[in-house]
């Protein structure tokens, strides 16, 4: 079972973050012509929490630690047991920070837009990425801002539905920044700019990796119908994650594109179940491999795994014309010589999971709102297409993934003896592929 404890963070914030800290959002929302949550004459930041678990209040924490005069307020999980221990575990943190009355506590398939109506300002989605499409339409509907984890959906129709909320929230001046915390990492962010300036010259390939052990697994108990098990086991049914390719290598996936300055337009990939065989691990395969071909002619090879006594390596690599780059270190010339490197600033010690919450607070305070949705959603669709070319062993083009009316949410949701997850365990045999 998952037993993950919210991160304690400790560093020292941008200097920008001093200037935009004094920025009175009641005026910035008064200029905008908009009605945004903020209490008049108060630049608190009141946070709501959707999805309770490791990953939920581990975002919590690291919003409210981000930035002056944030507070978490209201939370809602669709179990209670999660519920309960959030609970427990605010409760001891300081009132400044964390004080989330039982009236604000709400559990059930509608907790979500229980939390939403609550006057909050901000809310963190970090349910299961299934329903990440529907949460986000409802709280840029509700005037939220929001902090989504990634991926952001896991399916074509999720992806469009993400694309026009992105549309909706710039129209109504909403922040909405996803978990896709390299592009808040300032080695990355110095590093691809040097890239996009030409240091490397022209990229024309690029290789990235995330292969690591297994995971953790939910061991099922008696009690629980398929759904609850499916929900609990979330990372292993692809109707809840996308596959691993998608709720984990999105992140690499994201890095392509960002230095390519363009999506793929097509790609064609292998994969399958070799050790991860037992009914326990749901349907989802253990290992990808996926070659994306650019519009402007380059290629890069994705490779993902997890597999337990195998190597390891989470990290990307482009060669261009004139040297090559490790985004999150350094860039090399054509002779292998080394010719930059990041340094982190002596004074400053960063924490990209914070990052991300610091940057989207200091723009909402600015008044010049983040929205990541657009690149975030093609980021996704890049790792949807690589799942799909390799379930179906055929060329997925961009344009046939994009308007694919693949949909892969149930539904009827409920726990009750009538409900039928999207996929059901066979009588014999294991899950199907």
């Amino acid at each position: 079972m998952e037993q993950v404890t919210p991160p304690t963070v400790s560093f020292t914030r941008r200097n920008f973050l001093k200037t935009t800290a004094g920025v009175s959002v009641a005026a910035m929302v008064s200029s905008l012509g908009l009605n945004c949550a903020h209490a008049a004459g108060s630049d608190l930041i009141r946070v709501g929490l959707v999805g309770c678990g490791g990953r939920g209040r581990g975002a919590a924490v690291d919003c409210v630690d981000s930035s002056k005069n944030v507070k978490l307020l209201a939370m809602g999980d669709i179990f209670q047991d999660q519920l309960d221990e959030a609970a427990k575990f605010f409760g001891t943190q300081p009132k400044e920070k964390y004080d989330v009355p039982k009236e604000k506590c709400f559990v059930g398939w509608d907790a979500y837009q229980k939390v939403l109506a609550t006057d909050i300002d901000y809310v963190i989605l970090a349910t299961p990425p299934g329903f990440r499409p529907m949460m986000i339409d409802a709280a840029i509907k509700a005037g939220k801002h929001v902090f989504a984890e990634k991926p952001i959906a896991v399916d074509p129709t999720g992806v469009r539905m993400i694309i026009a909320a992105g549309a909706e929230a710039e129209k109504k001046g909403l922040g909405l920044v996803v978990g896709t915390q390299r592009r808040h990492n300032p080695a990355y962010v110095e590093s691809i700019k040097r890239i996009k300036d030409g240091a490397i010259g022209k990229v024309v390939a690029g290789q990235v990796y995330w292969t690591q052990g297994g995971a953790w697994v939910k061991e099922r108990k008696p009690e629980w119908t398929d759904m609850e098990w499916q929900l609990r086991n979330w990372m292993y049914f692809t109707w809840l994650a996308g596959d691993h390719i998608v709720e984990q290598h999105m992140h690499q996936h994201d890095i392509a594109n960002w230095v390519i300055g363009e999506r793929p337009k097509q790609c064609v990939a292998v994969g399958g179940r070799q050790v991860r065989t037992d009914p326990a691990y749901g349907h989802i395969y253990d290992h990808f491999a996926v070659d994306y071909e650019y519009p402007n002619g380059a290629r890069v090879t994705s490779i993902c795994r997890q597999t337990d006594g195998c190597y390891n390596r989470v990290g990307e690599n482009f060669i261009g014309t004139k040297g090559s780059a490790i985004p999150e270190s350094k860039i090399i010339d054509e002779a292998g010589k080394n010719i930059w490197k990041y340094e982190a600033p002596e004074d400053a010690e960063v924490n990209p999971y914070v990052l991300e919450h610091a940057d989207l607070i200091a723009s909402i305070r600015a008044g010049k709102p983040l929205n990541e949705a657009k690149t975030a959603a093609e980021s996704t669709l890049t790792a949807i297409m690589g799942r799909i070319a390799a379930y179906s062993g055929q060329v997925v083009r961009w344009t046939d993934a994009m308007n694919s009316k693949l949909d892969l949410m149930p539904k009827e949701l409920k726990f009750g003896p009538i409900a039928t997850p999207p996929v059901a365990m066979p009588a014999k045999g294991t899950w199907p592929v």
